[in-house]
C-alpha cells in the first residue's frame, strides 16, 4: 500500500507488532535472565526496552514529546510482559492510525521527520529487536521474512555505510553477513549483532 509517494508503514508495523506478541508470550520466568545478542540487555531488560519504547512511540504517534519518555519498562511482573506489551503496541496503533499522521513531521531521537519515517524507523527497531528476542528464547517461533526484508531496506537508508556509527547509533557497526544468509540474519549483521552461538 503506498500513499502519495511513500510506501505505508502502518500494515507493516501492525504485523511486526503481532509477530513480537506471539514471541513475547512464549518468554517463561526463567528465562528472564538469558543473555540476548543486543549486549546491553538479558532477555528482562530487553522486554522491558521492547515495552518502554513502545511506549514512546505511542507519545510520538499521540503529538507528545517521546523523548521525555523514558523507553524502558520498570516494575513488570515476571509473568506481565505479554500483557505490557499487548497493552502498549494497541495504543500505538490507535496513535499513528489517521493519514495526517504520516505526513505530519514527528520529533524522534533521530530528528524531525514526517510520521511515515518515524515509523518506518519503528518498524526496524521492533523487528530487530523480535529478532533478539529469539536468538535469546532458541527460535520458538518461524519469523515472518518480509518484515525483515522492510526491516533491512529501512536500516539500509537510514544506516548505510556512508554514515559513521559513533555512541549516539544505538545500533553496532555492520558485520558481514553469512553466506546465503536469510533477511533476519542479513537484518542482525547490518545492525552489528552476532547470533547468539557465533558470540
Amino acid at each position: 500500500m503506498t500513499t502519495t509517494g511513500f510506501t505505508d508503514p502502518r500494515p507493516v508495523y501492525a504485523r511486526a507488532t503481532e509477530q513480537a506478541a506471539a514471541l513475547v508470550k512464549t518468554v517463561r520466568p526463567e528465562q528472564l535472565d538469558g543473555p540476548t545478542p543486543c549486549t546491553e540487555f538479558d532477555v528482562r531488560g530487553l522486554l522491558g526496552h521492547i515495552v518502554g519504547g513502545t511506549r514512546r512511540i505511542a507519545v510520538v504517534g499521540e503529538g507528545g514529546d517521546g523523548l521525555a519518555v523514558d523507553p524502558s519498562a520498570e516494575g513488570v511482573a515476571d509473568d506481565g510482559w505479554a500483557a505490557a506489551y499487548d497493552e502498549v503496541r494497541v495504543r500505538v496503533l490507535k496513535a499513528w492510525e489517521s493519514d495526517e499522521r504520516m505526513t505530519s513531521p514527528v520529533r524522534v531521537p533521530w530528528g524531525e521527520v514526517p510520521g511515515h519515517a518515524a515509523l518506518s524507523g519503528y518498524v526496524m527497531e521492533i523487528v530487530t529487536h523480535t529478532w533478539d528476542l529469539a536468538e535469546a528464547l532458541g527460535h520458538p517461533h518461524e519469523l515472518d521474512p518480509e518484515l525483515a526484508e522492510f526491516a533491512l531496506a529501512t536500516a539500509q537508508q537510514v544506516l548505510p555505510d556512508s554514515r559513521p556509527r559513533d555512541a549516539q547509533t544505538p545500533f553496532g557497526a555492520r558485520r558481514p553477513a553469512p553466506e546465503g544468509a536469510g533477511p533476519y540474519a542479513e537484518l542482525a549483521a547490518w545492525l552489528g549483532r552476532t547470533p547468539l552461538d557465533r558470540a
